[in-house]
């Protein structure tokens, strides 16, 4: 028997696979490899050799206002380790300076003020300027232009008019911006409502080049991209975290040229080729990621790119935050039909794209090519409604799965954690 350990919540369960019947393992090496540094000595050295860019000191020097665009609740980004250097490095070159932390929750719900404490810690949640982004806030929201693919660029006046626009973040692989991190601070990090719905438009999402780790060609990055320069993005400090969400490389500089060499360094550690099976078994990689079901599609994806046509995909993600988008779980309680759901999909310009759509797409898209048993605890009928098979433990779902795939000699694949390795299924670009 195979014992593979998978991480769930706070917490990791074990699932069984049959001597036989295990045709491999798809692990990310991001979370073998072991630095010769802590984070913080980590983010301290990135600050201290930026690419492409002055040091951050040098930039603040002479500037008034100045925002740092910060990840929000559902991002395990370690601003503990990154954000009191960033602050410190700021006022090293100037020391009257306005700083203002704007959290970036994109369409999000708002951060709480427990979250910021326990994000930044108590000392910066205390004694900093923390302002949460609101894409519906129209009093505190700037047209700065237009969008490569048409859009209106929309962005929150505090990261608009500032002198100094600088971010934290991290690299992973993303399901449709190729990666995480550099330009998506600003777009949809920071973004109106109305632009974070035109640039996740559905012919964007079916886009061939818009998939984990592919930039080159990808219409999503290039809005992104491009927003970042708009707004004038013009320093970053992007972290890639191990499965302890701690540091193991930084990067800082240019939000183009660092977010590249960050690339760079996961493309070496997370690529996995695609092992066709019957059943691909996957996660979320724990909290925060696997909060809800609507986080928990991304790491679908790597399962959707190794599992057969009409094969099953077994998904571990805790899901105590329930279904994480009206929208999105209205969309598949109401429509019954996932032909229909697409071809609705895919009839709506840019422009009426409706919220969590992007998403309801991509899982539809898993939907079509496997079943899905949901591990859970979640209630049963939310994970119904979204025409998945709901589960209560490993064994349960197994044994789940084998019965749909329905032969005696079925091969499984397993991805512990699903939204940190880059299945090997397109071209990839850093």
């Amino acid at each position: 028997m195979n014992s593979i350990s998978l991480p769930y919540g706070k917490e990791t369960v074990s699932v069984d696979i049959e001597e036989g019947h295990l045709a491999g393992v798809l692990r990310s090496g991001i979370h073998e490899y072991r630095p010769d540094k802590d984070g913080v000595a980590l983010v301290r050295e990135s600050l201290e050799h930026p690419i492409g860019s002055p040091r951050l000191r040098e930039l603040a020097a002479g500037k008034r206002k100045i925002t740092v665009i910060a990840s929000d609740h559902t991002r395990p980004v370690p601003s503990r380790a990154i954000m009191p250097q960033m602050l410190a490095e700021i006022r090293a070159g100037n020391p009257s300076a306005e700083i203002t932390i704007l959290v970036a929750t994109g369409l999000h719900r708002t951060t709480t003020r427990e979250e910021i404490a326990a994000k930044f810690g108590d000392d910066i949640a205390s004694k900093e300027r923390i302002v949460v982004h609101d894409c519906d806030d129209t009093a505190n929201l700037v047209n700065i232009g237009t969008l490569p693919s048409g859009g209106e660029l929309i962005i929150n006046r505090l990261a608009a008019e500032a002198d100094l626009l600088v971010a934290e973040g991290f690299i992973e692989p993303h399901f449709f911006a190729g990666f995480s991190g550099g330009r998506k601070s600003v777009l949809p990090g920071v973004a109106s409502r109305a632009t974070v719905m035109y640039n996740h438009n559905s012919g964007f999402i079916a886009h061939p080049r818009a998939r984990t780790g592919v930039l080159d060609g990808n219409p999503i990055h290039e809005d992104m991209l491009f927003a970042a320069r708009a707004a004038k993005l013009a320093f970053v400090v992007n972290v890639v975290i191990d499965a302890a969400h701690e540091p193991i490389f930084s990067v800082a500089g240019d939000c183009e040229a660092a977010h590249k060499a960050g690339r760079e360094f996961l493309l070496s550690k997370c690529m996995a080729d695609a092992i066709p099976a019957d059943i691909a078994v996957t996660t979320n990689g724990g909290y925060p990621l696997d909060q809800n079901i609507y986080q928990a599609v991304k790491g679908m994806t790597a399962a959707e790119a190794t599992v057969r046509q009409g094969g099953v995909i077994v998904m571990f993600a805790k899901s105590a935050d329930g279904h994480g988008g009206a929208g999105f779980h209205r969309t598949f309680r109401d429509e019954p039909d996932l032909e229909r759901m697409m071809r609705t999909f895919l009839s709506r310009r840019p422009e009426e794209t409706v919220v969590d759509q992007w998403q309801s797409q991509i899982l539809a898209r898993v939907l079509l090519k496997a079943r899905v048993v949901y591990v859970s605890d979640c209630d049963d009928q939310i994970v119904r409604d979204l025409h998945m098979i709901p589960a209560h433990g490993a064994a349960e779902a197994m044994e789940i799965a084998k019965s749909l795939v329905g032969k005696p000699d079925w091969k499984a694949v397993v991805i512990p954690d699903g939204v940190s390795v880059i299945v090997r299924e397109n071209e990839v670009r850093a």
